[in-house]
């Protein structure tokens, strides 16, 4: 990985921050988006500390603002020549109905139309092989159909249905992107990283909280999941390899919805629509 230049969003904590290490410690230069700077500059001190590192950054953003999004992807525009890798790792879970600046709900903004505007802003400077890591889950598998007339709640909110709409929004749009690209080398996949300890289920109550409970002596390590999405963005043998669906480091199918390649077209032109 020495002189591929990755950035990784959601950085300063949890997959995130040990996904950009882990690239680091293999040679590369990392740039970290976050958006705290007291955790981000605690994140970036432990990238510089790889033997290997090469040059790493901070950039703080607000990723469910779209205005605050476009202002990362100018920034990045103007610092690096090229993009190899981006990972869109991060994610919220809200134990309530909450609104954006954008008058988005918080969770679909944050899960999955900062990545799909992200990608699309920073399209013209990835690199001929660059490669696409969504971090999704196996929430996704819980839908059967996609609600297109309440993506956001507005209708029926509930915490884990909201966040396994914005799942299953990550998958399809990994397989549309990874249409797009085909003709050339560029690649996009997604992964479930196991069921994890992190931050993003702090906010949780109610039955999921007590769920959450339960299963914390099961859950995986961020160390442990970031090794699966430092894998797919940096091991050689998954060179070519695109739209694909991984279960930590094995690839698997994703539910039977997210290959309607109808539905991802029509999915991605609803996005677009919600893009200011």
């Amino acid at each position: 990985m020495r002189g591929k230049i990755c950035v990784v969003t959601g950085a300063t904590s949890g997959i995130g921050r040990e996904t950009a290490v882990g690239l680091a410690a293999l040679g590369a230069s990392v740039r970290l988006v976050g958006r705290s700077a007291s955790r981000g500059a605690e994140a970036l001190a432990a990238v510089r500390a790889q033997p290997a590192a090469g040059e790493a950054d901070f950039l703080e953003a607000d990723l469910s603002s779209q205005a605050s999004v476009r202002r990362l992807a100018d920034t990045l525009r103007a610092r690096i020549p090229r993009l190899d890798v981006l990972v869109n790792n991060a994610g919220a879970v809200n134990p309530e109905r909450r609104l954006t600046t954008d008058g988005i709900e918080e969770t679909f903004a944050v899960n999955h139309l900062a990545p799909f505007l992200l990608t699309r802003c920073l399209r013209e400077i990835l690199a001929p092989d660059a490669r696409v890591v969504t971090v999704s889950s196996d929430a996704h598998r819980m839908l059967k159909t996609l609600p297109f007339d309440d993506l956001q709640g507005e209708k029926r909110f509930k915490p884990f249905r909201a966040y396994a709409i914005s799942k299953l929004a990550n998958v399809l749009f990994t397989y549309e992107l990874a249409r797009q690209f085909q003709g050339s080398a560029m690649t996009a996949n997604c992964l479930h990283p196991g069921v994890v300890r992190t931050g993003i289920w702090q906010a949780s109550r109610g039955v999921l909280k007590l769920l959450i409970g339960l299963m914390k002596p099961f859950m995986l390590s961020s160390e442990r999941s970031a090794r699966s999405v430092t894998r797919l963005a940096a091991d050689p043998a998954l060179a070519g390899v695109s739209g694909r669906y991984f279960d930590r480091d094995r690839e698997v199918r994703s539910s039977e919805l997210s290959y309607d390649a109808d539905l991802a077209a029509r999915f991605w032109q609803a996005s677009e629509a919600l893009i200011r």
